[in-house]
């Protein structure tokens, strides 16, 4: 049977994703800038031919590298803990310690949104996601707030080379769940739906913005 590089092309059902797991790499290695079918067909070892066959552009192959990059991060307590605020901090940490540089790569590629409004779906869908499983603690607009807080102190701990504190995040993330609702106001088109959720990775699941 002729090489993959040769006059043939051999059949390889993991060809997509290891071109995905490739560009996620040259991500963490140069930045979304050192980014190319050509540097991640070298670094996945594949023709180039074979990058611009699954992704035509590099935002299709950046909204799949984001998407699975989504997945590295969604905090699900156990529904049995009555202490939401420090399961989140202590899930938030975990997230940020565990792994920095990997933590780091996701928010490049949910930043990335900012410049390609193609990738801005895929990144409101870990938003979305994280809302929707934290709805079914406390109400959508509640589940919104604290991811919203969830983002901001991790992009300060990472924009600012600190090391992460878990009794702070915790004390935030307790005042938020610990404050009067407001008015209802219009309703929120964004908001999470309180009904069942799908069920996502649970905890901090790891290999995969992110935010």
């Amino acid at each position: 049977m002729p090489a993959a590089g040769g006059g043939g092309r051999r059949y390889d059902p993991q060809r997509r994703q290891r071109i995905i797991d490739a560009a996620i790499r040259v991500v963490g290695a140069k930045g979304i800038a050192g980014l190319s079918h050509r540097s991640v067909a070298a670094e996945a070892d594949v023709p180039l031919g074979s990058t611009t066959y699954h992704f035509k552009t590099l935002d299709d192959l950046l909204i799949a590298a984001l998407r699975q990059a989504n997945a590295g991060f969604v905090p699900v307590p156990d529904a049995g803990d009555p202490d939401l605020a420090g399961a989140l901090a202590r899930l938030l940490g975990e997230f940020l310690t565990a792994d920095r540089p990997r933590a780091e790569l996701e928010y490049e590629l949910y930043l990335a949104a900012l410049r390609r409004p193609a990738l801005r779906p895929v990144a409101a869908e870990w938003t979305e996601s994280v809302s929707a499983a934290l709805a079914r603690r406390v109400d959508p607009r509640t589940a919104r707030a604290l991811v919203a807080v969830m983002d901001g102190i991790g992009l300060q701990v990472l924009l600012t080379d600190t090391e992460y504190d878990e009794a702070y995040a915790r004390d935030v993330l307790h005042r938020i769940l610990s404050a009067e609702p407001g008015p209802a106001g219009p309703a929120d088109p964004g908001a999470a739906d309180p009904g069942p959720a799908a069920p996502g990775p649970a905890g901090h699941a790891g290999p995969a913005p992110g935010a």
